[in-house]
């Protein structure tokens, strides 16, 4: 069953070029395009896609806030940024808004439609040049930064959802940590019943909150049992 893709950019000749790129695939069918965030809610409503590609900086309605509306008012659909802006505060404002992945511009077909598809299956995209801001981003954290208070997490947990803020995948968990896979995806499914998280995105977002109140105010949260 092909993927529904809605791809919205303010830009005439990217966002053409994106639909027809896309639409070659065999499995995605682009149902519809938009100028702006406004029509890209107009189109989310009407079309009902799988996957939203999404720009940021964008007339009449933003992309984070159109990221927003629609995760609030379609929460089955997926949103993916593919933007100019790398910076910190698009970055965490995007994924915090809801957006499942977070692409440059400078990606290629292949790993648009890659990013396209690992979204359609819930799973978190980062380009390599986000997970770097990111990481220098939770290297400014304060050590031992977790989730909020009303969780109790064990320490081992709490490094998890880290790792999983700065990007990484299971694999990549299990080397830095030197444990297996399957003991990653162990606290991983104990981590997510405990915080009530549906997808790996939901982990990434609460790890970027985080992240960012610890260094607005420097609280310190109190680690589980």
């Amino acid at each position: 069953m092909s993927i529904r893709l809605v791809v919205v950019d303010d830009q005439a000749t990217i966002r053409e070029a994106l639909a027809v790129m896309l639409d070659l695939a065999e499995d995605v069918d682009v149902v519809a395009t938009a100028t702006n965030g406004a029509q890209a809610l107009d189109a989310v409503e009407q079309a009902r896609p799988d996957v939203v590609l999404m720009d940021l900086n964008m007339p009449v309605l933003d992309g984070v806030a159109a990221t927003g509306r629609i995760r609030t008012e379609h929460p089955e659909v997926t949103v993916l940024v593919l933007t100019t802006f790398e910076d910190d505060e698009s970055i965490l404002a995007a994924l915090q808004a809801g957006a499942s992945g977070y692409l440059t511009k400078e990606a290629d077909r292949a790993t648009i439609l890659q990013a396209v598809r690992s979204a359609n299956q819930g799973q978190t995209v980062l380009s390599p040049e986000v997970q770097t801001r990111l990481l220098a981003l939770a290297s400014r954290s304060t050590p031992k930064a977790e989730s909020a208070p009303e969780l109790a997490l064990t320490a081992r947990e709490q490094e998890i959802l880290g790792l999983i803020g700065e990007g990484l995948r299971n694999p990549e968990i299990a080397a830095r940590l030197v444990i297996s896979e399957a003991t990653v995806k162990t606290h991983i499914n104990n981590l997510f019943a405990k915080a009530d998280f549906h997808s790996r995105a939901d982990a990434v977002r609460y790890a970027l909150n985080n992240q960012t109140a610890r260094t607005q105010d420097g609280a310190a949260i109190r680690p589980g049992s």
